[in-house]
């Protein structure tokens, strides 16, 4: 069964690497994958797991159980951060942002949506990011292979501005619920790498870019001739309370030590009565698409039941022994921490870095200073992994950005592909050189940081 367990995982993890050739959805795949290695672990917990646990109660179900609640913390959080998200685009709150923006130099344009993108992917995350960025250079740019540089820029950025957030990237989610990281540690450490990850590309594409862009045609004409849904007071109130919330939550974590599903929560719930009494005076048709109950069927349900289901099979491997096996061989072979943490990040531009980090958090354990103390010759290499410690915190970078090195390495880029039908190829010839540049360039100022601290 143990060789069975990991036969089905490799499987499964490669139908979701070609989810686009194969036409089926990845979260299914990873449900499917999820369910049948918990299903032969239970068949064969007695082969596989220690007799002392087994015989002390804790067999496969018990493990499956608390899996399942640390699962549920990051489910929840995501579910309500999603929500608040999809409330303020429904109230077009993000136009507040976007109508401010009226050059049209190319450089200077190029560095506006930089930067706007790397501040906004951390207060909301990478993907939604993306996806409001390139909705607003389709109003921008008129030219569509011009537009390329810029949507590879958004990628870029968005890539770079979720990896120093706890609130930015799902994966830097993860290590902060999970207390790999805290709040003040990951901006203070990471904001100016990641910083340094996007002005790398900016400034190459600077001296390549000249001159004007031109706006599309009537690029304004279709918002001009419909109804707003929503006034500019509502807009801004929406935008207010939802980044603020969103914001809260890390505050909300640090003074109460509640997990931070309950900070979301919190917002989401107040952002939900504002909504009910601002709208409370217009008819059914108008107010339920900006109602909470109405943005719920706009969530990406398929994205949380995938979350679910590859954090479950990665669960499933940490139980049965194989992600301990891993972590034991990486650091035979690798060495040190930060050759791990670059591979991990190369490679999630080829796969997704959810189960990565998913799985670099079960190999390789929270450490405790009485751990660390109690290790002897060990010690050295247990403090890396201490909360905030060098190993936390390099992954959140790595497996962050290094999704940008190519179009499909990150949710960002897939969304961007998607929108804007980007060749592989021209993304590749492109774009992935100076997301490379940016990649290393990132983690030499991690570590150069690291070495003056």
């Amino acid at each position: 069964m143990y060789a069975w367990i990991a036969l089905i995982f490799v499987v499964g993890y490669l139908c979701i690497a070609f989810e686009h050739p194969l036409r089926i959805d990845k979260a299914a795949t990873a449900i499917l994958t999820a369910v049948v290695c918990w299903t032969l672990l239970a068949l064969g917990e007695s082969s596989i797991l220690p007799a002392s646990a087994v015989e002390g109660g804790h067999g496969a179900i018990e493990e499956l159980r608390h899996h399942l609640g640390e699962i549920s913390e990051i489910l929840f959080f995501l579910l309500g951060a999603m929500t608040i998200v999809e409330l303020i685009d429904a109230h077009e709150g993000f136009r507040v942002i976007t109508d401010r923006i009226g050059t049209r130099h190319r450089v200077k344009l190029l560095w506006i949506v930089g930067f706007i993108t790397f501040f906004l992917s951390a207060a909301l995350d990478n993907l939604t990011t993306t996806i409001v960025m390139i909705s607003l250079l389709r109003k921008l740019i008129g030219a569509q292979r011009e537009r390329w540089f810029y949507a590879g820029i958004v990628v870029i950025a968005a890539n770079a501005g979720g990896a120093w957030s706890p609130i930015g990237d799902v994966t830097t989610t993860m290590l902060w619920i999970g207390n790999q990281i805290t709040t003040a540690g990951i901006v203070r450490q990471l904001f100016l790498p990641s910083l340094v990850c996007l002005l790398v590309p900016l400034a190459v594409l600077s001296f390549v870019l000249r001159g004007e862009t031109e706006r599309p045609r009537a690029a304004f004409s279709t918002e001009e001739g419909r109804r707003a849904p929503t006034n500019p007071f509502e807009r801004g109130l929406v935008l207010a309370l939802g980044l603020g919330s969103l914001l809260f939550t890390p505050v909300f974590k640090t003074v109460t030590h509640l997990p931070p599903y309950m900070g979301i929560l919190l917002g989401l719930g107040v952002l939900w009565i504002a909504t009910e009494v601002i709208h409370r005076g217009k008819n059914d048709e108008d107010k339920h698409p900006l109602s909470v109950v109405g943005v719920l069927r706009r969530i990406d349900t398929p994205s949380v039941l995938f979350f679910l289901g590859i954090l479950l099979a990665v669960s499933s491997l940490a139980t049965a022994g194989h992600l301990t096996q891993v972590a034991g061989l990486l650091k035979d072979q690798l060495g040190n921490v930060y050759a791990i943490n670059v591979a991990i990040g190369l490679l999630s531009s080829v796969v997704d870095n959810v189960p990565l980090v998913a799985g670099a958090m079960k190999m390789y354990p929270l450490a405790d200073a009485a751990a660390v103390a109690a290790a002897g010759g060990e010690a050295g290499w247990l403090q890396h992994f201490l909360t905030d410690g060098t190993f936390w915190e390099l992954l959140a970078f790595c497996a962050g950005t290094g999704g940008s090195c190519l179009i499909i390495g990150s949710a960002a880029g897939v969304a961007a592909m998607g929108m804007e039908r980007i060749n592989f190829i021209w993304y590749l010839k492109h774009i992935s050189g100076l997301a490379l540049l940016g990649y290393f360039g990132g983690v030499a100022t991690y570590l150069a940081l690291h070495a003056l601290t």
